[in-house]
């Protein structure tokens, strides 16, 4: 009898998401309340093909103007906000070409390909000074993004400013995971150097802190696997509807059987 009764409550059974699969870390064993180094921190490096926005100031704006000569004209032309000033910032910036380097005014062609902002910054300072007495220099990425698929409420290609962000953040952004995420079993897909990678990460495990795919990198794709009970969620309506039933009917007629 516990068997047929059973059988009849599995199409209900099969649809649910357990507790355990909806919490995060849960085989984790964090260290709370000690701090803990972290030693897969990473720095981006300048890749070919990506968007850099370069700024030169200086005490005189008149002496620093030739090196912000694309940048101040289109300045001008853009007006309002929002997207479209987000799109049109695209065409402002400073190309990496497939030999590493960049066209800067006055200063020519600068290697780039494989520094670190910082790096570049420093480069482009030293290159400066022939020019400019006191330059400041800001450099940041235009077109740092990632895409991120699957099991979120939000997915789409995430446009970030900001060059340390880890796979968290990115899943945050994405406006968490759904109730039908697999959340661990994690697909990372990265193209470096010429060589495409695929990780797969366990969000319920403390091993993601540790991992190299942790902190994202440009064009870095997550796909987030739906769980099995997600194939109950997505089957045509009507048949769920005539299965559900049947099966309601049947454990109604079950129970009176039995209560006689």
């Amino acid at each position: 009898m516990k068997k047929l009764l059973y059988l009849l409550l599995l199409p209900f059974l099969s649809s649910c998401v357990s507790h355990q699969e909806l919490i995060n870390f849960n085989e984790a064993n964090l260290p709370e309340n000690k701090p803990e180094t972290i030693l897969n921190a990473m720095n981006i490096r300048i890749q070919p093909e990506d968007l850099l926005r370069i700024t030169v100031h200086s005490l005189d704006p008149l002496a620093a103007a030739p090196f912000n000569m694309e940048q101040e004209g289109q300045n001008r032309q853009m007006g309002g906000g929002g997207q479209g000033n987000q799109q049109l910032e695209l065409f402002m910036g400073y190309f990496v070409d497939q030999d590493g380097f960049i066209d800067f005014p006055v200063l020519g062609r600068i290697p780039v390909e494989g520094k670190t902002l910082e790096e570049a910054k420093l480069d482009i300072l030293d290159r400066l000074t022939t020019y400019l007495k006191d330059p400041v220099v800001n450099i940041r990425y235009l077109n740092f993004k990632v895409t991120i698929l699957g099991e979120v409420n939000l997915p789409g290609t995430l446009r970030l400013t900001n060059k340390r962000v880890t796979i968290l953040e990115a899943i945050g952004m994405a406006g968490d995971l759904t109730d039908y995420a697999h959340r661990n079993n994690i697909l990372v897909i990265r193209e470096k150097d010429g060589i495409r990678t695929y990780e797969r990460l366990d969000l319920q495990s403390d091993e993601i802190f540790t991992s190299p795919y942790f902190y994202l990198q440009q064009n870095d794709v997550i796909y987030i696997e739906p769980l099995k009970a997600r194939v109950a969620t997505v089957a045509d309506p009507a048949q769920r509807i005539i299965s559900y039933s049947t099966a309601a009917l049947s454990l109604i007629t079950l129970v009176i059987a039995l209560t006689r």
